[in-house]
């Protein structure tokens, strides 16, 4: 998809997701860059989500994060699916948590992952 000069590509961020708990806003993309919806598995139990801009280049790919990242642990696998319409990451049944609600999954996150590892 083209954009006019001056256009300019908006879709739905979240920083981090549990399970279906996604607190989201709307970002403006930078030139070069589309939507995308990342979806992975921490710790083989719980279930993460990113949404957000990404460069076109790291489009459609599965990443894994190690932690620290010069290591071998492998803290989540993350594959990265892209679209490139206003708004396209929103994925059905999709909904805006609180922040509360937010806090408490990230906070439950932890002891669950404290007590994996």
């Amino acid at each position: 998809m083209f954009y006019l000069s001056g256009q300019a590509l908006q879709c739905y961020e979240c920083k981090l997701g549990f399970w279906k708990l996604c607190f989201t806003t709307k970002k403006t993309c930078e030139a070069g860059e589309h939507c995308y919806s990342g979806v992975g598995k921490a710790a083989g139990l719980v279930d993460i989500k990113k949404k957000g801009c990404l460069e076109v280049s790291k489009c459609n790919k599965t990443e894994q994060v190690n932690f620290p990242s010069n290591s071998s642990t492998q803290v989540y696998q993350m594959t990265k699916t892209c679209c490139s319409a206003d708004l396209c990451n929103s994925a059905p049944g999709h909904f805006h948590v609180s922040a509360v609600s937010m806090a408490f999954a990230a906070i439950s996150s932890v002891f669950t992952l404290k007590f994996l590892i």
